[in-house]
This record gives structure tokens, C-alpha cells and sequence, in this order.
């Protein structure tokens, strides 16, 4: 028998020709939902512990956007800090603490300002060229120092076949411009 769950949040927009409009913290949920999905965490896991993260973070309206959420796979632990102030692991849903010594891949991509507030997202890693900053392009992926939007770099290589040569249009790096098309090829696959 199939259950049925509410959505997992509400979304940062209205709909607009009533199609779903995302925010830049709507992308970020759906992308951490997709990331512990590929690590093997399911639906009604996933559905807890949005519940759950809604009684601990009541304030916040995507408490998946909080530097705070790892997985191993089957459990969802959540970055607390006890009363001497050392960091822990709860598991979030089943409230036990575990030890905090697990990867946290997905995690390293994202920024924070001030430790806790999501700022940007780094999809190829921050020691690459790639950033989705809300504060900057209307959000779109660009390259950071430039400011260059990835998919134009893309389709001006698409269009010419030469990386060299959009690098040199667009005076970058072509180091930048690789870079943006394995992102944007990333999106394709």
C-alpha cells in the first residue's frame, strides 16, 4: 500500500504561468533530497527527517539550506553541539547521538556565510571556477572571477569547437571555459 506525503516545503516563489518557480534555497532542498537519494536514503526517511528538521529549526523555512545535515546511507544525523560545546552527530530520526566523523561530500560544495547562512554552491567543488550565487546573474551558474554565465561559454564552444578560442573572445582563462561546459554537460546527463 502507497502513502501518500505532503510536500517536503513550501516553495521560496509563487508559480508563475502555473508552472513551480524555484528559488535558489528551493534548488539547494532539491539537491540535497537528490544527494541522499544517491546515497541510498529513502522517501519516508527523507520525509522525517524534513519533519523533524521543522521542530529543531522552527525558524527556518529550508533547514536542508543549514550546514548541518549528513548521511551514511540509511540514517540522516544532524551537526548539534552539546553543553561543553563540542560537535556531535543526532541521528535525526530516532534522536541518537552518533560519532561525527563522516563525509560529508555534498556539504563542501555549499558556502556559508558566518558558518550557518547558505550563501553559493561550488557544483564542480570550490577549487574550481563554477558558482551558483544568487546575488549574482539572476543566479545563474557562472564563472566567478569573470562573471561569465556557464552556458553561454558552452554554447560558444558548441557553436565554434574551439575552447581556445571562446577563452580568447571572452578573455578567460580556457581552464574557465572546460569548466563550464563539463557543468553544463553535467546538467545534460
Amino acid at each position: 500500500r502507497k502513502k501518500n506525503y505532503s510536500p517536503l516545503w513550501k516553495s521560496q516563489l509563487p508559480a508563475i504561468d502555473s508552472e513551480v518557480a524555484l528559488g535558489f534555497l528551493d534548488l539547494i532542498e532539491v539537491k540535497f533530497v537528490s544527494a541522499f537519494l544517491d546515497k541510498g536514503v529513502s522517501w519516508p526517511m527523507i520525509h522525517r527527517v524534513r519533519e523533524k528538521a521543522a521542530e529543531l529549526y522552527p525558524e527556518v523555512s529550508h533547514p536542508f539550506c543549514t550546514k548541518q545535515f549528513v548521511t551514511d546511507g540509511r540514517q540522516v544525523f544532524v551537526d548539534v553541539h552539546n553543553a561543553t560545546g563540542d560537535a556531535t552527530l543526532l541521528e535525526i530520526a530516532t534522536s541518537q547521538h552518533v560519532f561525527a566523523g563522516i563525509t560529508r561530500p555534498f556539504l563542501k560544495q555549499l558556502e556559508f556565510k558566518g558558518g550557518t547562512i547558505l550563501e553559493r554552491w561550488w557544483p564542480l567543488g570550490t577549487d574550481r571556477n563554477v558558482v551558483v550565487d544568487p546575488r549574482k546573474n539572476f543566479g545563474q551558474p557562472t564563472i566567478v572571477t569573470e562573471g561569465v554565465p556557464t552556458r553561454v561559454l558552452a554554447e560558444s564552444v558548441k557553436a565554434n569547437s574551439s575552447v581556445e578560442e571562446v577563452a580568447r573572445w571572452y578573455e578567460i582563462k580556457p581552464q574557465c571555459v572546460k569548466e563550464a561546459v563539463e557543468y553544463e554537460q553535467s546538467l545534460a546527463a
